[in-house]
């Protein structure tokens, strides 16, 4: 494996989390998304040596990477925040004091070229959080119905033009795979007004560039990841301890939806945050991708688990949220 740097990825609403998670030496505390590594090292100095955290990542390269780094009373694990139960039990610890969630990509899987997760820069489209796992972009492109494709894109991604990027997908693979970025980018850009069109990637005259709703909707995809949510909403209030702290931070208006309807109906939990927690406007100037950020917290009370079928998801590129659909 290549070596990479070491980076600290910047943490999003630091400061509002050491003051709604009440960060106390001693404590024990889930990086359940450690990605760089940057709410971890924040819990790791607050809980103090007494302490203990445990970061997680479905991605093996960061857990490499806070391996190398050798944080006091870190224990890092390869898994899924949906495998915290499991992970307790293997370490022998019976509940924790709190939870934090980071749903968004870290600085360091938007920068790696062989991972396929940024539009800016050319390379494999793979987007898998962990690349022994599951199928590639490319392969899922290869393999879905045009109407799911296009289901998909306008559903994780709001993009208005999803039946002309899926119809030209489709006909683009009927004579070779999709394979790359660029080769993806391309189509993309064809598919939409020329008034939307960027050719240096990112913002330009402060429009979204076309790729970005495409690429995230097929991430999404990809790793299931608002089915992990869903998973997570159902499993992490039983592993919280009296009085426990559950912070999610999400970036997309399906994955807020998710989470703000777990927290009001299940009786394990109390809400915290009434309203999501914004970044402010000097936060946002230091780090533009915290712009969309949205922090809620809930605390464990006493209540049984909800009803309902715990581990269920909806099928990958179809969301139970129920968006709606395109009139085709």
């Amino acid at each position: 494996m290549r070596e990479e740097p070491l980076s600290i990825h910047v943490p999003v609403l630091a400061d509002e989390i050491v003051q709604l998670a009440e960060l106390q030496p001693g404590q024990t505390w889930v990086d359940g998304t450690a990605g760089g590594g940057g709410h971890t090292q924040l819990f790791a100095g607050a809980v103090g040596p007494h302490g203990r955290v445990l970061a997680i990542d479905r991605d093996p390269t960061a857990i490499e990477r806070l391996d190398r780094r050798a944080m006091q009373n870190v224990y890092a694990r390869c898994a899924s925040y949906v495998d915290l139960p499991g992970l307790c039990q293997e370490l022998g610890w019976e509940m924790v004091d709190g939870i934090l969630l980071d749903l968004g990509l870290s600085s360091d899987q938007l920068a790696d070229r062989q991972r396929g997760f940024s539009f800016q820069h050319d390379g494999p489209l793979d987007m898998r959080f962990d690349p022994t796992l599951g199928e590639p972009a490319w392969q899922w492109l290869q393999r879905v119905d045009e109407r799911t494709l296009a289901d998909t894109i306008f559903q994780y991604g709001e993009e208005r033009h999803s039946r002309r990027i899926a119809r030209n997908i489709v006909q683009q693979r009927r004579r070779n795979p999709i394979r790359t970025v660029a080769e993806l980018r391309q189509i993309i850009y064809a598919s939409v007004p020329a008034g939307r069109r960027s050719g240096s990637g990112g913002r330009r005259h402060g429009r979204v560039d076309p790729a970005t709703r495409t690429f995230q909707a097929l991430r999404i995809a990809v790793n299931d990841e608002l089915g992990e949510v869903q998973r997570a909403m159902q499993v992490l209030p039983s592993c919280l301890g009296p009085a426990g702290k559950l912070l999610v931070i999400s970036f997309h208006s399906l994955e807020d939806r998710i989470v703000k309807h777990a927290f009001r109906n299940d009786p394990r939990l109390q809400v915290i945050t009434k309203k999501p927690v914004r970044p402010s406007d000097a936060e946002i100037a230091r780090n533009p991708r915290s712009r969309s950020a949205k922090l809620r917290v809930a605390t464990r009370v006493d209540g049984p688990a909800p009803t309902g079928a715990p581990g269920q998801s909806a099928p990958t590129g179809i969301q139970s949220a129920n968006p709606s659909r395109i009139s085709w």
